[in-house]
């Protein structure tokens, strides 16, 4: 198997971040995954043809067979199966915070003062932070840079943001997914010339128009400029996909138009772009 990773840690450390950046790194991910099955899967996987290349189990003291069987079921997968393990760890000071703010209870110790339930887990846990082939401490990493790291070291280097792009019409509602919403109705409206009216955004006729016009070409000019300095900023927060809408009154027209030649600018950068025209065939 190309990649098995067993993250494990201390409670609030950052396992659920670490675990979704690498769900979106391609890896096939599962939390609180039992121990006594790990071994299992792995070889079922391997009798399979390693169907799953890549795969990340989270295993922590939330399971209570951890402690009894799972010394001897980890060192047989890092044996057999070259299975690395990562250990996620933080200061008390910063989980302590981090549990203030979120009100969450310690998953494990029926206990009021955190502090004496990690003093708790950590000695538990000790055994297995030896084990790891790796620890990090996320004590000073907000939530966007450990998912940054995870992507930098385990997602593909090739893998860049997924773009979807949008066209709507305002008749028919802002569209819930949209991450920036461009409004494009100050363009020249083809439906009140009489011959475009019928066409849409994906009509020659109705781009050349569009294309004519003074205020479309200063404008594409200034969307590009700053979309292209805007996305890698959502790239390096560690953003795996954005949705930029452009709306004009009826969908059909102008956001069509906008929406393809952006669409056909991103795509020539290289990122993986798609094209929704959500209202192109409402009347």
């Amino acid at each position: 198997m190309k990649d098995t990773l067993i993250v494990s840690g201390i409670s609030g450390s950052g396992k659920t971040t670490f675990l979704r950046a690498l769900e979106d790194a391609g890896f096939f991910c599962v939390d609180n995954f039992p121990i006594l099955l790990l071994l299992k899967f792995l070889e079922l996987n391997r009798d399979e043809g390693e169907k799953i290349a890549r795969c990340a189990f989270v295993i922590d003291v939330r399971l209570r067979d951890f402690f009894e069987n799972g010394r001897d079921i980890i060192e047989k997968a890092k044996k057999e199966f070259g299975a690395k393990v990562l250990f996620l760890e933080s200061s008390d000071e910063s989980l302590i915070r981090r549990y203030r703010e979120t009100r969450r209870s310690h998953p494990l110790f029926d206990s009021s003062n955190v502090k004496d339930a990690l003093t708790q887990e950590r000695k538990l846990m000790a055994w297995l932070r030896n084990m790891a082939d790796q620890v990090i401490d996320t004590t000073h990493l907000t939530p966007h840079e450990l998912r940054r790291l995870a992507l930098e070291r385990y997602g593909a280097h090739e893998q860049r943001m997924k773009i979807n792009i949008m066209s709507f019409g305002y008749a028919f509602g802002l569209p819930l997914e949209a991450d920036i919403v461009l409004d494009v109705r100050f363009l020249p409206n083809p439906f009140f010339v009489e011959e475009l009216r019928d066409q849409t955004g994906l009509d020659e006729e109705v781009r050349e128009f569009i294309r004519s016009q003074d205020v479309f070409r200063k404008y594409f000019l200034f969307l590009s400029e700053f979309l292209v300095y805007l996305i890698p900023l959502f790239e390096k927060e560690g953003k795996s996909y954005l949705t930029v809408c452009f709306g004009c009154t009826g969908g059909k027209h102008r956001s069509v138009f906008i929406a393809g030649e952006l669409a056909e600018q991103l795509n020539a950068m290289g990122y993986s772009v798609s094209t929704v025209h959500r209202d192109i065939e409402k009347r």
